[in-house]
């Protein structure tokens, strides 16, 4: 128990004299051994290297000021070359002053109309109206109404595109009217469409017309009486008019003895000059 107090109490002794062992400095003996402890004495670290601090500042334009008029503070390489002018050329397009697509528009140096020239039209065309008019008539109309709605229709898209916010009220009654008179034209053709039917049906069952043009050999539609009286008629409308004549004939006959009267007198067939005439065909 006392060797072992002993100790513990030189332990702070032994640690200060090997301390003082590991720092202090020898002097080489030579040069030989000088340099043999240099060389074995290479410092080692993991940290990184410091490098020279950089001092040139890489952004160019630090310090230009447009307000101040201060420039770069660093000198730029700038030659004394003159900078090219921008040419002042415009190509000439040349137009067809008649194209078909200025019909899009209501005039070549306009674009769209105001409200007040939108709402200066009329009423749209009625069926009763339409009735009367030709085919040729009818066909210019259409596209007349066609024209104008393609015109609406353009001035809408720009009236959008510009962000205008004016005259869509006025253009849309305009539009409708066009819409109304067109609806309009297609009446009146189906009606004439279906009369045409009617007729052609009329005709398939009528001697003297011969819609094919084989029977006269010639292509002719019309058939004259003399070609197809020897013929047994098939239509119930011609039997009942020949057996109505043979009858008044008969009692002509049975009369003569009593009195002289006149012969009647058959009615001639009309013949028309054309098929047109009275049957029309449609166009569309």
């Amino acid at each position: 128990m006392p060797e072992m107090a002993n100790l513990n109490a030189m332990r702070p002794s032994i640690c200060r004299v090997l301390r003082l062992q590991e720092t202090r400095q020898w002097l080489p003996a030579t040069l030989t051994t000088a340099a043999q402890s240099r060389s074995a004495e290479a410092c080692f670290s993991t940290s990184a290297v410091q490098s020279v601090r950089k001092t040139r500042d890489s952004n160019r334009l630090r310090g230009v000021s447009t307000m101040k008029r201060t420039g770069p503070r660093e000198p730029l390489s700038v030659s004394w070359e003159t900078l090219p002018k921008p040419a002042n050329y415009k190509p000439e397009v040349v137009v067809d002053p008649n194209h078909g697509l200025w019909g899009f528009f209501y005039g070549k140096n306009k674009l769209m109309q105001t409200p007040k020239e939108d709402q200066s039209h009329g009423r749209p065309w009625t069926v009763e109206e339409l009735r009367k008019k030709n085919w040729e008539d009818l066909h210019t109309l259409w596209y007349v109404c066609l024209k104008e709605r393609n015109r609406i229709s353009t001035t809408n898209r720009e009236r959008e595109r510009r962000r205008l916010g004016f005259g869509a009220y006025e253009a849309n009654e305009r539009d409708e009217s066009v819409v109304t008179t067109m609806k309009a034209i297609k009446h009146v053709l189906t009606e004439r469409f279906y009369v045409w039917e009617d007729a052609r049906k009329l005709a398939e069952e009528d001697p003297e017309i011969d819609l094919s043009g084989e029977k006269s050999g010639e292509g002719e539609v019309y058939i004259p009486p003399s070609k197809y009286m020897h013929e047994p008629t098939s239509n119930r409308y011609v039997a009942d008019e020949s057996v109505a004549d043979e009858s008044v004939a008969d009692e002509s006959v049975a009369d003569e003895s009593q009195a002289v009267k006149p012969k009647p007198v058959k009615p001639k067939p009309v013949k028309p000059k054309t098929v047109k005439a009275w049957m029309p065909k449609p166009k569309f």
